[in-house]
């Protein structure tokens, strides 16, 4: 057992300059934003799916609880719903869209 952890040990410590800092430091700092910037975009893109998803349930259930309890306003209960699932689809869309811009064309990156 002593002998496998210095042998781990010093393969670590013989690999450890490869993980050192670039001589460029502004490359690395480039790539850093770039790398933290797809992450960011990835976590809002699935929030967005997510929360859109939640609130377009949400507004079905309430429209079908209310064509339920009031057949004759259907047509207008459909109306909103729709126009309300237009809306919630086109933020999910346009979280879409920076999600592109960020992973293409990346504006914090030089």
């Amino acid at each position: 057992m002593k002998k496998t952890l210095l042998t781990l040990f010093i393969v670590l410590a013989a690999a450890s300059p490869a993980f050192a800092a670039p001589a460029d430091a502004s490359a690395a700092t480039g790539s850093v934003v770039a790398q933290w910037s797809i992450i960011t975009a990835g976590f809002a893109l699935a929030f967005a799916a997510a929360f859109g998803a939640l609130g377009q349930g949400k507004a079905v259930s309430a429209a079908v609880e209310g064509i339920a309890r009031n057949p004759g306003a259907a047509g207008d209960i459909r109306g909103s719903l729709i126009l309300g699932l237009v809306l919630i689809e086109s933020l999910v869309i346009y979280v879409l869209v920076i999600a592109f811009l960020l992973f293409f064309r990346n504006p914090f990156v030089g």
